[in-house]
């Protein structure tokens, strides 16, 4: 499992093999089963999740008390509470896996040992903040300026395997419409 992580790093960053031993030795794998929380509202969020294999989502239960999809992550992609992690705050966020999810789980303690240890790391997960933060402000951006059955068309053209991957409420929520509206856009009725 932690094959996947130093590759991922090293698309990045060149580590010494000094380094990668340091890093091999502070990593816990685990497996998180479908539908298991990691975080939940309230608890204050001490971990980055690296998923080496399945489907991890972020999301939040609106003052209607619906779930909305905010995040997903699939492999080779961290998932966290940011603001949590970093202002060691109760999370507004919950964490749960989609699919079954194999994991490399960095506490933030160990993390702030091996940035000291491995400075060139810090470079690795600016560019992995700088992505994330990429990503969130498009999706911000679509939100605001497409229609629901544009969201879906490009999410879908975008990412043709995760429509099929994740249940279909999830991705509703995701894109921001009901499960309802996304029967009609599949259907072809809208």
């Amino acid at each position: 499992m932690q094959n996947a992580i130093l590759n991922h790093i090293q698309k990045f960053i060149s580590l010494e093999p000094s380094e990668i031993d340091i890093l091999e030795s502070c990593l816990s794998t685990s497996k998180i089963k479908r539908k298991d929380h990691v975080l939940q509202e309230g608890q204050i969020c001490n971990t980055m999740y690296f998923i080496v294999k399945g489907c991890m989502r972020q999301y939040i239960i609106n003052t209607r008390g619906t779930e909305q999809t905010l995040q997903f992550g699939v492999e080779n992609w961290w998932i966290t509470d940011y603001l949590s992690y970093h202002n060691h705050t109760p999370s507004h966020f919950y964490i749960q896996a989609v699919e079954t999810t194999e994991v490399i789980a960095i506490e933030k303690s160990v993390l702030e040992s091996i940035l000291v240890q491995i400075p060139s790391l810090e470079r690795y997960f600016r560019i992995v903040a700088q992505k994330a933060f990429g990503a969130a402000q498009m999706r911000i951006k679509f939100l605001f300026t497409m229609s629901a059955e544009e969201r879906y068309n490009h999410f879908k053209n975008q990412q043709p395997d995760f429509v099929q991957r994740v249940p279909q409420y999830m991705l509703a929520s995701y894109l921001d419409f009901s499960a309802e509206f996304m029967s009609k856009i599949r259907a072809g009725k809208v």
